[in-house]
């Protein structure tokens, strides 16, 4: 299918709109006197821990555990990034540094 000018300036139009309309509403609908109620405050709460918890399984999803030298990489670089988190507090940190060690490992040293 091919797309003219107008239609795929249309399409990124909408999808922009979209995108912006999704990130600025909760703002719009939750300052000033309104707040928001217990549901939300929950999931503010949990969604991080949740989506952390998401993104592990999808990274460790095809670790074979039949071969040791198989899961030793991912092994120290998840270790990396749970020390370095406690110590730092910082999920950008640890995630770069995780994912540092482990191309460092998979393409270096194993």
């Amino acid at each position: 299918m091919t797309l003219n000018a107008t239609q795929a300036l249309a399409i990124i139009g909408l999808v922009a709109l979209s995108t912006v309309l999704t990130r600025f509403l909760p703002f719009a609908l939750f300052s000033g006197k309104r707040k928001a109620g217990k549901y939300v405050h929950y999931l503010g709460k949990m969604l991080p821990y949740a989506s952390i918890g998401l993104l592990v399984v999808y990274c460790l999803r095809g670790v074979e555990f039949g071969n040791a030298a198989n899961i030793v990489p991912e092994m120290i670089a998840v270790l990396s990034v749970v020390i370095l988190h406690y110590w730092k507090e910082n999920a950008l940190l640890s995630m770069g540094v995780g994912t540092a060690v482990y191309m460092v490992l998979i393409n270096v040293v194993f």
